[in-house]
């Protein structure tokens, strides 16, 4: 066991004015299993190459430990995933390589295939085997789901809560909870370490936050008190000092006078105190503005029907054929293993060219809202963004600032935001337009977890029209009407 310390950490990147971290200081234990977690931007993906040493800072970071960072970058995808394993752990031996796949349910022969040839799923998969075979290592895990499906999910999380010396960036609530014994907080003013898993962390945030709001709404009531005695003393005072003119005890008078300024000099320094007090409450409260949305009511009752569908890839159905109708009012999630079929049977309700069986019937003027797994669509600024896509700007925008952009943000090029930040300015879209049906397709890839429920009150209070896939058993397990299962 050791530690991680950080000491008055300070870094900007050079093409910024505005300091990610300033004077953040805080440690942590090499044996902990450690959720990171904070809103999109913030700096997690930073930090984590910060302790790699891939940036300069001012400030210390002291550690005896070796880090290893996952995702790998693999140069060659075109090699054995046998060659690459043993590029990343070289002095793994055979037993142990099959013992990691085995906990993580992939096939020992995938390793005599070339890498490009596994799914994504299968590449996560194998390359956080790797990461686990070399030992002595503290290993910074980043977002290691977004390729797995709920199923994978639950299989990650059984397999980390084996491990530890870990950092894990995850927005999903239930891996984290599954899998840590503490977490790592990036907070709006600072970093804070905490024993437990992510919803002991989050009761004792909203409890701590709870009663920072009500001392600051009973400071709030003292400061206009205060304010309110320290003028009437005020103008004691100078009705005091102004009958001095003409008084036969011109001494008593001004000792009178004397005593009220002093009382007026008392209360103002208590309200400055107490403004004091206030302005040091509340600065990690996330924001909790609320997301609207404006469906649109379809005139009849259901809005699509799939019969008999499957999509078809090298004149083979990849999953078996199914049949349902989109009524109004659901909101249906389709569940399945990667590669089942799902993102496909979204694109041909779409209106999207991929050959398939069976019948897809949609109504007639249906104006849909298409949310891609894919970002690489963005291009230029939100501005161009909002031009290209035909949308209000102001309320785009204005969407984009609730789910915790910067104002500064709004003016740079899209290819500069982190995953996360793109993810949201797709769904920022999507909440401009006016649509009768809402077809998501892994919304949530990437979202900080406040953001993800900023998007759960806002569907179960309006209440759209919706088919989605979304691996994110909490978000889907509040959301969903009824789930398909592939």
């Amino acid at each position: 066991m050791s530690i991680i310390k950080v000491e008055n950490l300070t870094f900007s990147y050079a093409s910024s004015y505005d300091n990610i971290f300033e004077n953040v200081s805080f440690q942590i234990d090499t044996d902990w299993k450690l959720g990171f977690i904070g809103r999109n931007g913030r700096g997690k993906t930073t930090f984590l190459k910060l302790l790699q040493g891939k940036y300069e800072y001012s400030g210390k970071i002291v550690s005896s430990v070796r880090f290893d960072y996952f995702p790998y970058d693999i140069d060659d995808k075109t090699k054995l995933t046998e060659d690459i394993l043993l590029e990343i752990c070289p002095t793994a031996e055979e037993w142990r390589i099959m013992r990691e796949l085995s906990y993580l349910d992939v096939n020992y022969d995938c390793l005599y295939r070339p890498f490009n040839t596994l799914s994504n799923g299968e590449q996560t998969k194998v390359l956080l085997a790797a990461s686990f075979l070399n030992e002595g290592r503290f290993l910074l895990i980043d977002e290691p789901t977004n390729h797995l499906d709920t199923q994978a999910r639950k299989l990650l999380s059984e397999y980390l809560r084996k491990k530890k010396s870990f950092i894990l960036i995850s927005h999903d609530r239930r891996l984290l909870d599954g899998c840590v014994d503490h977490i790592l907080s990036l907070n709006r003013a600072n970093i804070e370490v905490q024993s437990g898993n992510y919803t002991s962390f989050m009761a004792n945030f909203e409890r701590r936050q709870e009663l920072e709001r009500k001392q600051y709404s009973r400071l709030q009531t003292d400061i206009r008190r205060l304010q309110d005695t320290a003028l009437r003393t005020a103008n004691w005072a100078d009705a005091v000092e102004a009958s001095k003119s003409g008084a036969a005890d011109k001494g008593y008078v001004g000792h009178k006078s004397a005593k009220m300024m002093k009382r007026a000099k008392v209360a103002e320094a208590r309200r400055q105190k107490e403004i004091e007090q206030k302005s040091a409450l509340l600065k990690n409260t996330e924001n909790e503005s609320i997301l609207k949305i404006c469906p649109v009511s379809f005139p009849s009752e259901r809005l699509a029907a799939f019969s008999a569908v499957a999509p078809i890839y090298n004149n083979k159905a990849i999953c078996a054929p199914v049949t349902f109708d989109i009524r109004r009012g659901e909101r249906i999630a389709l569940e399945g293993k990667n590669g089942s079929g799902k993102s496909s049977l979204l694109k041909l309700l779409c209106g999207m060219h991929i050959d398939h069986s069976g019948v897809i019937d949609v109504g007639a003027n249906l104006v849909v809202s298409y949310v891609p797994q894919d970002t690489s669509c963005l291009k230029g600024t939100l501005t161009d963004c909002a031009a290209n896509d035909k949308i209000d700007e102001s309320l785009f925008k204005s969407i984009l600032y609730k789910m915790g952009f910067d104002r500064r943000q709004f003016e740079k090029n899209i290819a500069e935001f982190s995953d996360g930040q793109k993810k949201k300015v797709l769904l920022a879209k999507s909440l401009c337009e006016q649509a009768h049906l809402y077809v998501w397709d892994e919304p949530l890839n990437f979202i900080d977890i406040y953001s993800r429920i900023q998007i759960e009150n806002l569907i179960t209070e309006y209440k759209p029209t919706m088919i989605f896939v979304e691996h994110d058993k909490a978000f889907q397990d509040k959301i969903a009407t009824n789930i398909i299962r592939l």
